[in-house]
């Protein structure tokens, strides 16, 4: 991932990581979309990269600006809907032109945007960000997915990013550099950005992480502690989930993306997102993310069997809360999985286990030849012994 030392060989090759990387928030960014304008009635959705690199890496690979905007480009009702903000004080002419010569003039409605400043720095951000939007009936004109993916943590400020948080379908994707905050934390040379990244957590993280022996319950309460600063400046609810990047050459870890949506469905379809890009089958219940680790992309597929300890633990938690009760799936899921990190697919595995455990019946009520015993459908019911 990004360093000093490689920052400007960066955008040469792409790695696995970044590219990971890249599809999480294009798998995400279309079905975001289709949910804030379930209705059609949405005039205008915005995607905002502040960091947006070249849109392109010399090894000819799409970065992902490129990766959302064909997504975009080939939806004809998106295509006329989304507006694109791009920002790189380095790249904005790289990316203005690789957009250009990849799309025609007229593949968007929108005019796409393409800045040069430098986030941190530029207080014409700032006051972009932190705009109100709301149209004459109080709801938000331009609902947004914010990307922030700088070299470092230089120009993440929470009490910037909370202000844009509380626009209606306003959502962030944050990745989070945690080698370097993690080492920063203590070194008095950092102890201004410090205090903007932590302006209520700093002096607790640097307490609490003196009793936290493991590297992974450290980067943990960092992560913990910067969701909270969120949580608490929003001062409303806030659903935090975060996938963890591993060292491509170590077994340590380089970085997290943080994503933070107020509504339950966000959270449902971030969750899904983060799943279905894990490689590690990481406890969720220990250590509440979910994970990607480039060296077990070349491993043969079977060579390495993960146990689902999530699946089973889920499990658990369900016939606790749920013992005697019948419910439908659907409901099921919609009463639970928002204070949990689990996300539709643990929840449909575990309740198919608890079925052949007989520890509950599962029935649908569609008058349908089903070939599974459980899916995440309101016609499904289950009820627990």
């Amino acid at each position: 991932m990004k360093s000093n030392s490689s920052n400007q060989h960066f955008f040469d090759k792409q790695t696995p990581s970044s590219r990971i990387k890249a599809n999480i928030v294009a798998s995400y960014f279309y079905p975001y979309c289709k949910i804030i304008d379930r209705y059609d009635q949405q005039e205008e959705i915005r995607y905002i990269d502040l960091f947006s690199g070249p849109g392109l890496y010399k090894d000819g690979n799409p970065s992902t600006p490129l990766i959302i905007a064909d997504q975009i480009a080939a939806n004809a009702k998106l295509s006329k809907k989304v507006k694109f903000l791009f920002n790189d004080n380095k790249y904005s002419n790289e990316i203005e032109a690789n957009f250009k010569k990849r799309y025609a003039t007229n593949a968007f409605a929108k005019e796409p945007v393409f800045g040069n400043k430098t986030v941190g720095e530029d207080d014409r951000i700032d006051r972009y960000l932190t705009k109100d939007h709301k149209n004459e009936s109080g709801k938000n004109k331009y609902p947004s997915l914010l990307f922030i993916d700088p070299f470092g943590y230089k120009g993440i400020n929470p009490k910037v990013l909370s202000k844009f948080m509380e626009g209606w379908g306003n959502e962030i994707f944050l990745f989070v550099n945690i080698k370097r905050i993690h080492a920063a934390i203590e070194n008095q040379k950092f102890d201004e950005l410090m205090q903007i990244l932590f302006p209520n957590n700093i002096e607790a993280i640097r307490i609490e992480r003196r009793y936290t022996a493991k590297p992974y319950e450290r980067l943990n309460l960092i992560m913990e502690k910067l969701g909270d600063e969120f949580k608490s400046l929003l001062g409303r609810e806030l659903h935090i989930t975060s996938f963890k990047f591993q060292e491509e050459d170590s077994v340590a870890t380089s970085h997290y993306l943080m994503h933070l949506t107020k509504h339950a469905k966000g959270f449902e379809l971030i969750k899904q997102t983060f799943n279905d890009f894990d490689n590690i089958g990481a406890s969720l219940e220990k250590e509440g993310t979910y994970a990607f680790d480039a060296k077990k992309m070349d491993i043969p597929s079977g060579m390495i069997q993960f146990e689902d300890q999530n699946v089973e633990n889920l499990s658990k938690d369900l016939i606790q809360d749920f013992s005697g009760k019948s419910c439908s799936v659907n409901s099921l899921f919609k009463m639970h999985h928002p204070t949990s990190n689990y996300c539709g697919t643990h929840y449909v595995k575990a309740l198919r286990k608890l079925v052949e455990e007989g520890k509950i019946t599962a029935w649908f009520t569609d008058d349908v030849g089903h070939k599974k015993s459980v899916l995440l459908t309101e016609s499904c019911q289950v009820k627990f012994k």
